[in-house]
């Protein structure tokens, strides 16, 4: 299934996406793709659903009409990072021993068309796709070998980040990486079943048509399952939390010279069977 929420900012409705691309209404199922919906049962019943019995949302998904994020009432926005190898080297880092965990605040989230706006005094607004993986079944201390069975779904997430905050600022990562709409999520969360090998998706982004990152999720350091059992030491996990995998290489701060969005920018990225994002980029806040 590729479910979805639909409509207006902090008014959306949830929905699937049907056979023939075309947005179904679960209003009169479920009151959100958030929670109790995403663990095993509510995923189950959802998908003994005939999409054809459901009604038909009018509109163009990501055209006249507006995707939010393809999760509800997400609790923790968890990242990792320096977490492909290529993206590291790039970086000029050392891969980690361990995964780096840090946080993006749950402001930061916004639809996968939604505007990016580069916050007030921000001189280094930075890019990153990532495979985002939505944790369904809650658990803690989760073995590696059942940590598939937490998950709900996947789908794409721009991690956007302001380098100077996050590096030069002093203090953690999280500084630079939670301003509001720096998480653009989706368009879509979608199950396993529909996900043929989580290890080699293909991922991409361009900034005004000119790609600048090209990875495939092969190259990741630590893969899905060892990531919710890492996490799942440190914090309990919970319906509709997401975790935020990584980047592969050709972020704005690894390029020579470094490149930076300065506003007025189209940023377009994706990863094989999960959809796309477009965004327009906002000059920074006065």
């Amino acid at each position: 299934m590729k479910l979805l929420r639909h409509g207006a900012p902090g008014a959306e409705k949830p929905g699937l996406l049907d056979a023939a691309g075309r947005v179904r209404d679960l209003s009169d199922v479920v009151a959100d793709i958030a929670g109790e919906t995403l663990r095993p049962d509510g995923l189950k019943a959802l998908r003994a659903l005939d999409p054809e019995t459901l009604p038909l949302v009018e509109g163009t998904p990501q055209g006249d009409l507006r995707l939010g994020p393809c999760v509800g009432r997400v609790g923790k926005f968890i990242c990792i990072g320096l977490n492909y190898a290529d993206h590291a080297e790039e970086a000029g880092m050392a891969i980690p021993p361990e995964p780096v965990i840090f946080n993006k605040w749950t402001s930061a989230i916004c639809g996968p068309n939604d505007p990016i706006q580069i916050p007030r005094d921000s001189v280094k607004t930075d890019w990153e796709v990532e495979l985002g993986i939505v944790i369904g079944e809650p658990g803690a201390y989760i073995d590696e070998a059942d940590a598939m069975t937490h998950v709900a779904g996947f789908c794409v997430v721009n991690d956007v980040s302001e380098r100077e905050f996050q590096i030069e600022r002093a203090g953690t990562w999280d500084k630079g990486k939670g301003c509001d709409t720096f998480g653009p999520t989706g368009p879509w969360l979608v199950t396993p079943d529909e996900v043929a090998d989580i290890d080699a998706l293909d991922m991409w982004l361009d900034v005004d048509g000119v790609r600048q990152q090209t990875g495939t999720t092969a190259t990741m350091i630590y893969k899905v399952p060892h990531l919710i059992a890492y996490c799942s030491r440190f914090m309990s996990l919970q319906p509709g939390d997401v975790i935020s995998t990584g980047t592969p290489p050709g972020v704005g701060m690894g390029q020579k010279p470094p490149r930076f969005l300065k506003g007025g920018e189209v940023v377009t990225l994706g990863i094989s069977g999960l959809g796309e994002q477009r965004s327009k980029v906002l000059p920074a806040l006065r």
